[in-house]
């Protein structure tokens, strides 16, 4: 994992490189096909039937599907992505599992062009890393999110007490739950 991480590092931009993506998407289908985890991570997240759920950072779809079944055919999922192949590999599971409660978006920079409160449930899963301007990230996350809602979000390849710092330094959200898999965060009005 080192390599990636100094991959990241060395990016000047947020948005990976096409064969970097593609190389992530395979090594994600050899991983899910030896150690199936995501279905049970994702019950911890409390999403329900009927709820609207934002993948943000979706990359290839992997969460955004199981997200699709737990929200059921009345909730709706949003798989946002700064990244082209990212869009395109949602679409091409939404054709190819009949998935009507998905709607794959094209994110520029930070806006998701997403409406106020949309959100239940935001998801930001092994992304945040990446994020060079962690308050704007934030921001967004909170304009998108109902005052009622929350942030699931883990720290991908930084330490927690970054991932910790930069969530509380925003100014946007309160941390409300912390596990060793992730952080769930209320959005903060005071």
């Amino acid at each position: 994992m080192s390599f990636i991480k100094n991959m990241v590092q060395k990016r000047k931009s947020e948005r990976m490189p096409d064969w970097h993506f593609k190389f992530m998407n395979l090594l994600f289908h050899l991983i899910d096909f030896i150690y199936p985890y995501i279905d049970k991570r994702v019950k911890k997240f409390g999403i329900k039937p009927g709820m609207t759920v934002v993948d943000y950072g979706c990359g290839p779809g992997r969460y955004s599907t199981r997200f699709a079944r737990l929200v059921g055919r009345h909730g709706k999922v949003f798989a946002v992505d700064i990244h082209e192949l990212a869009v395109e590999a949602v679409k091409e599971k939404i054709d190819k599992y009949g998935l009507t409660n998905i709607e794959a978006v094209l994110a520029s920079g930070y806006d998701s062009s997403l409406p106020d409160t949309i959100a239940d449930v935001v998801c930001a899963i092994d992304m945040f890393f990446m994020v060079k301007k962690p308050a704007e990230f934030l921001a967004e996350l909170k304009r998108i999110t109902k005052n009622s809602g929350c942030l699931v979000i883990d720290d991908g390849h930084q330490p927690r007490s970054v991932t910790k710092a930069n969530i509380l330094q925003s100014g946007h959200w309160d941390i409300i739950e912390e596990t060793r898999d992730h952080l769930k965060c209320k959005p903060n009005y005071t």
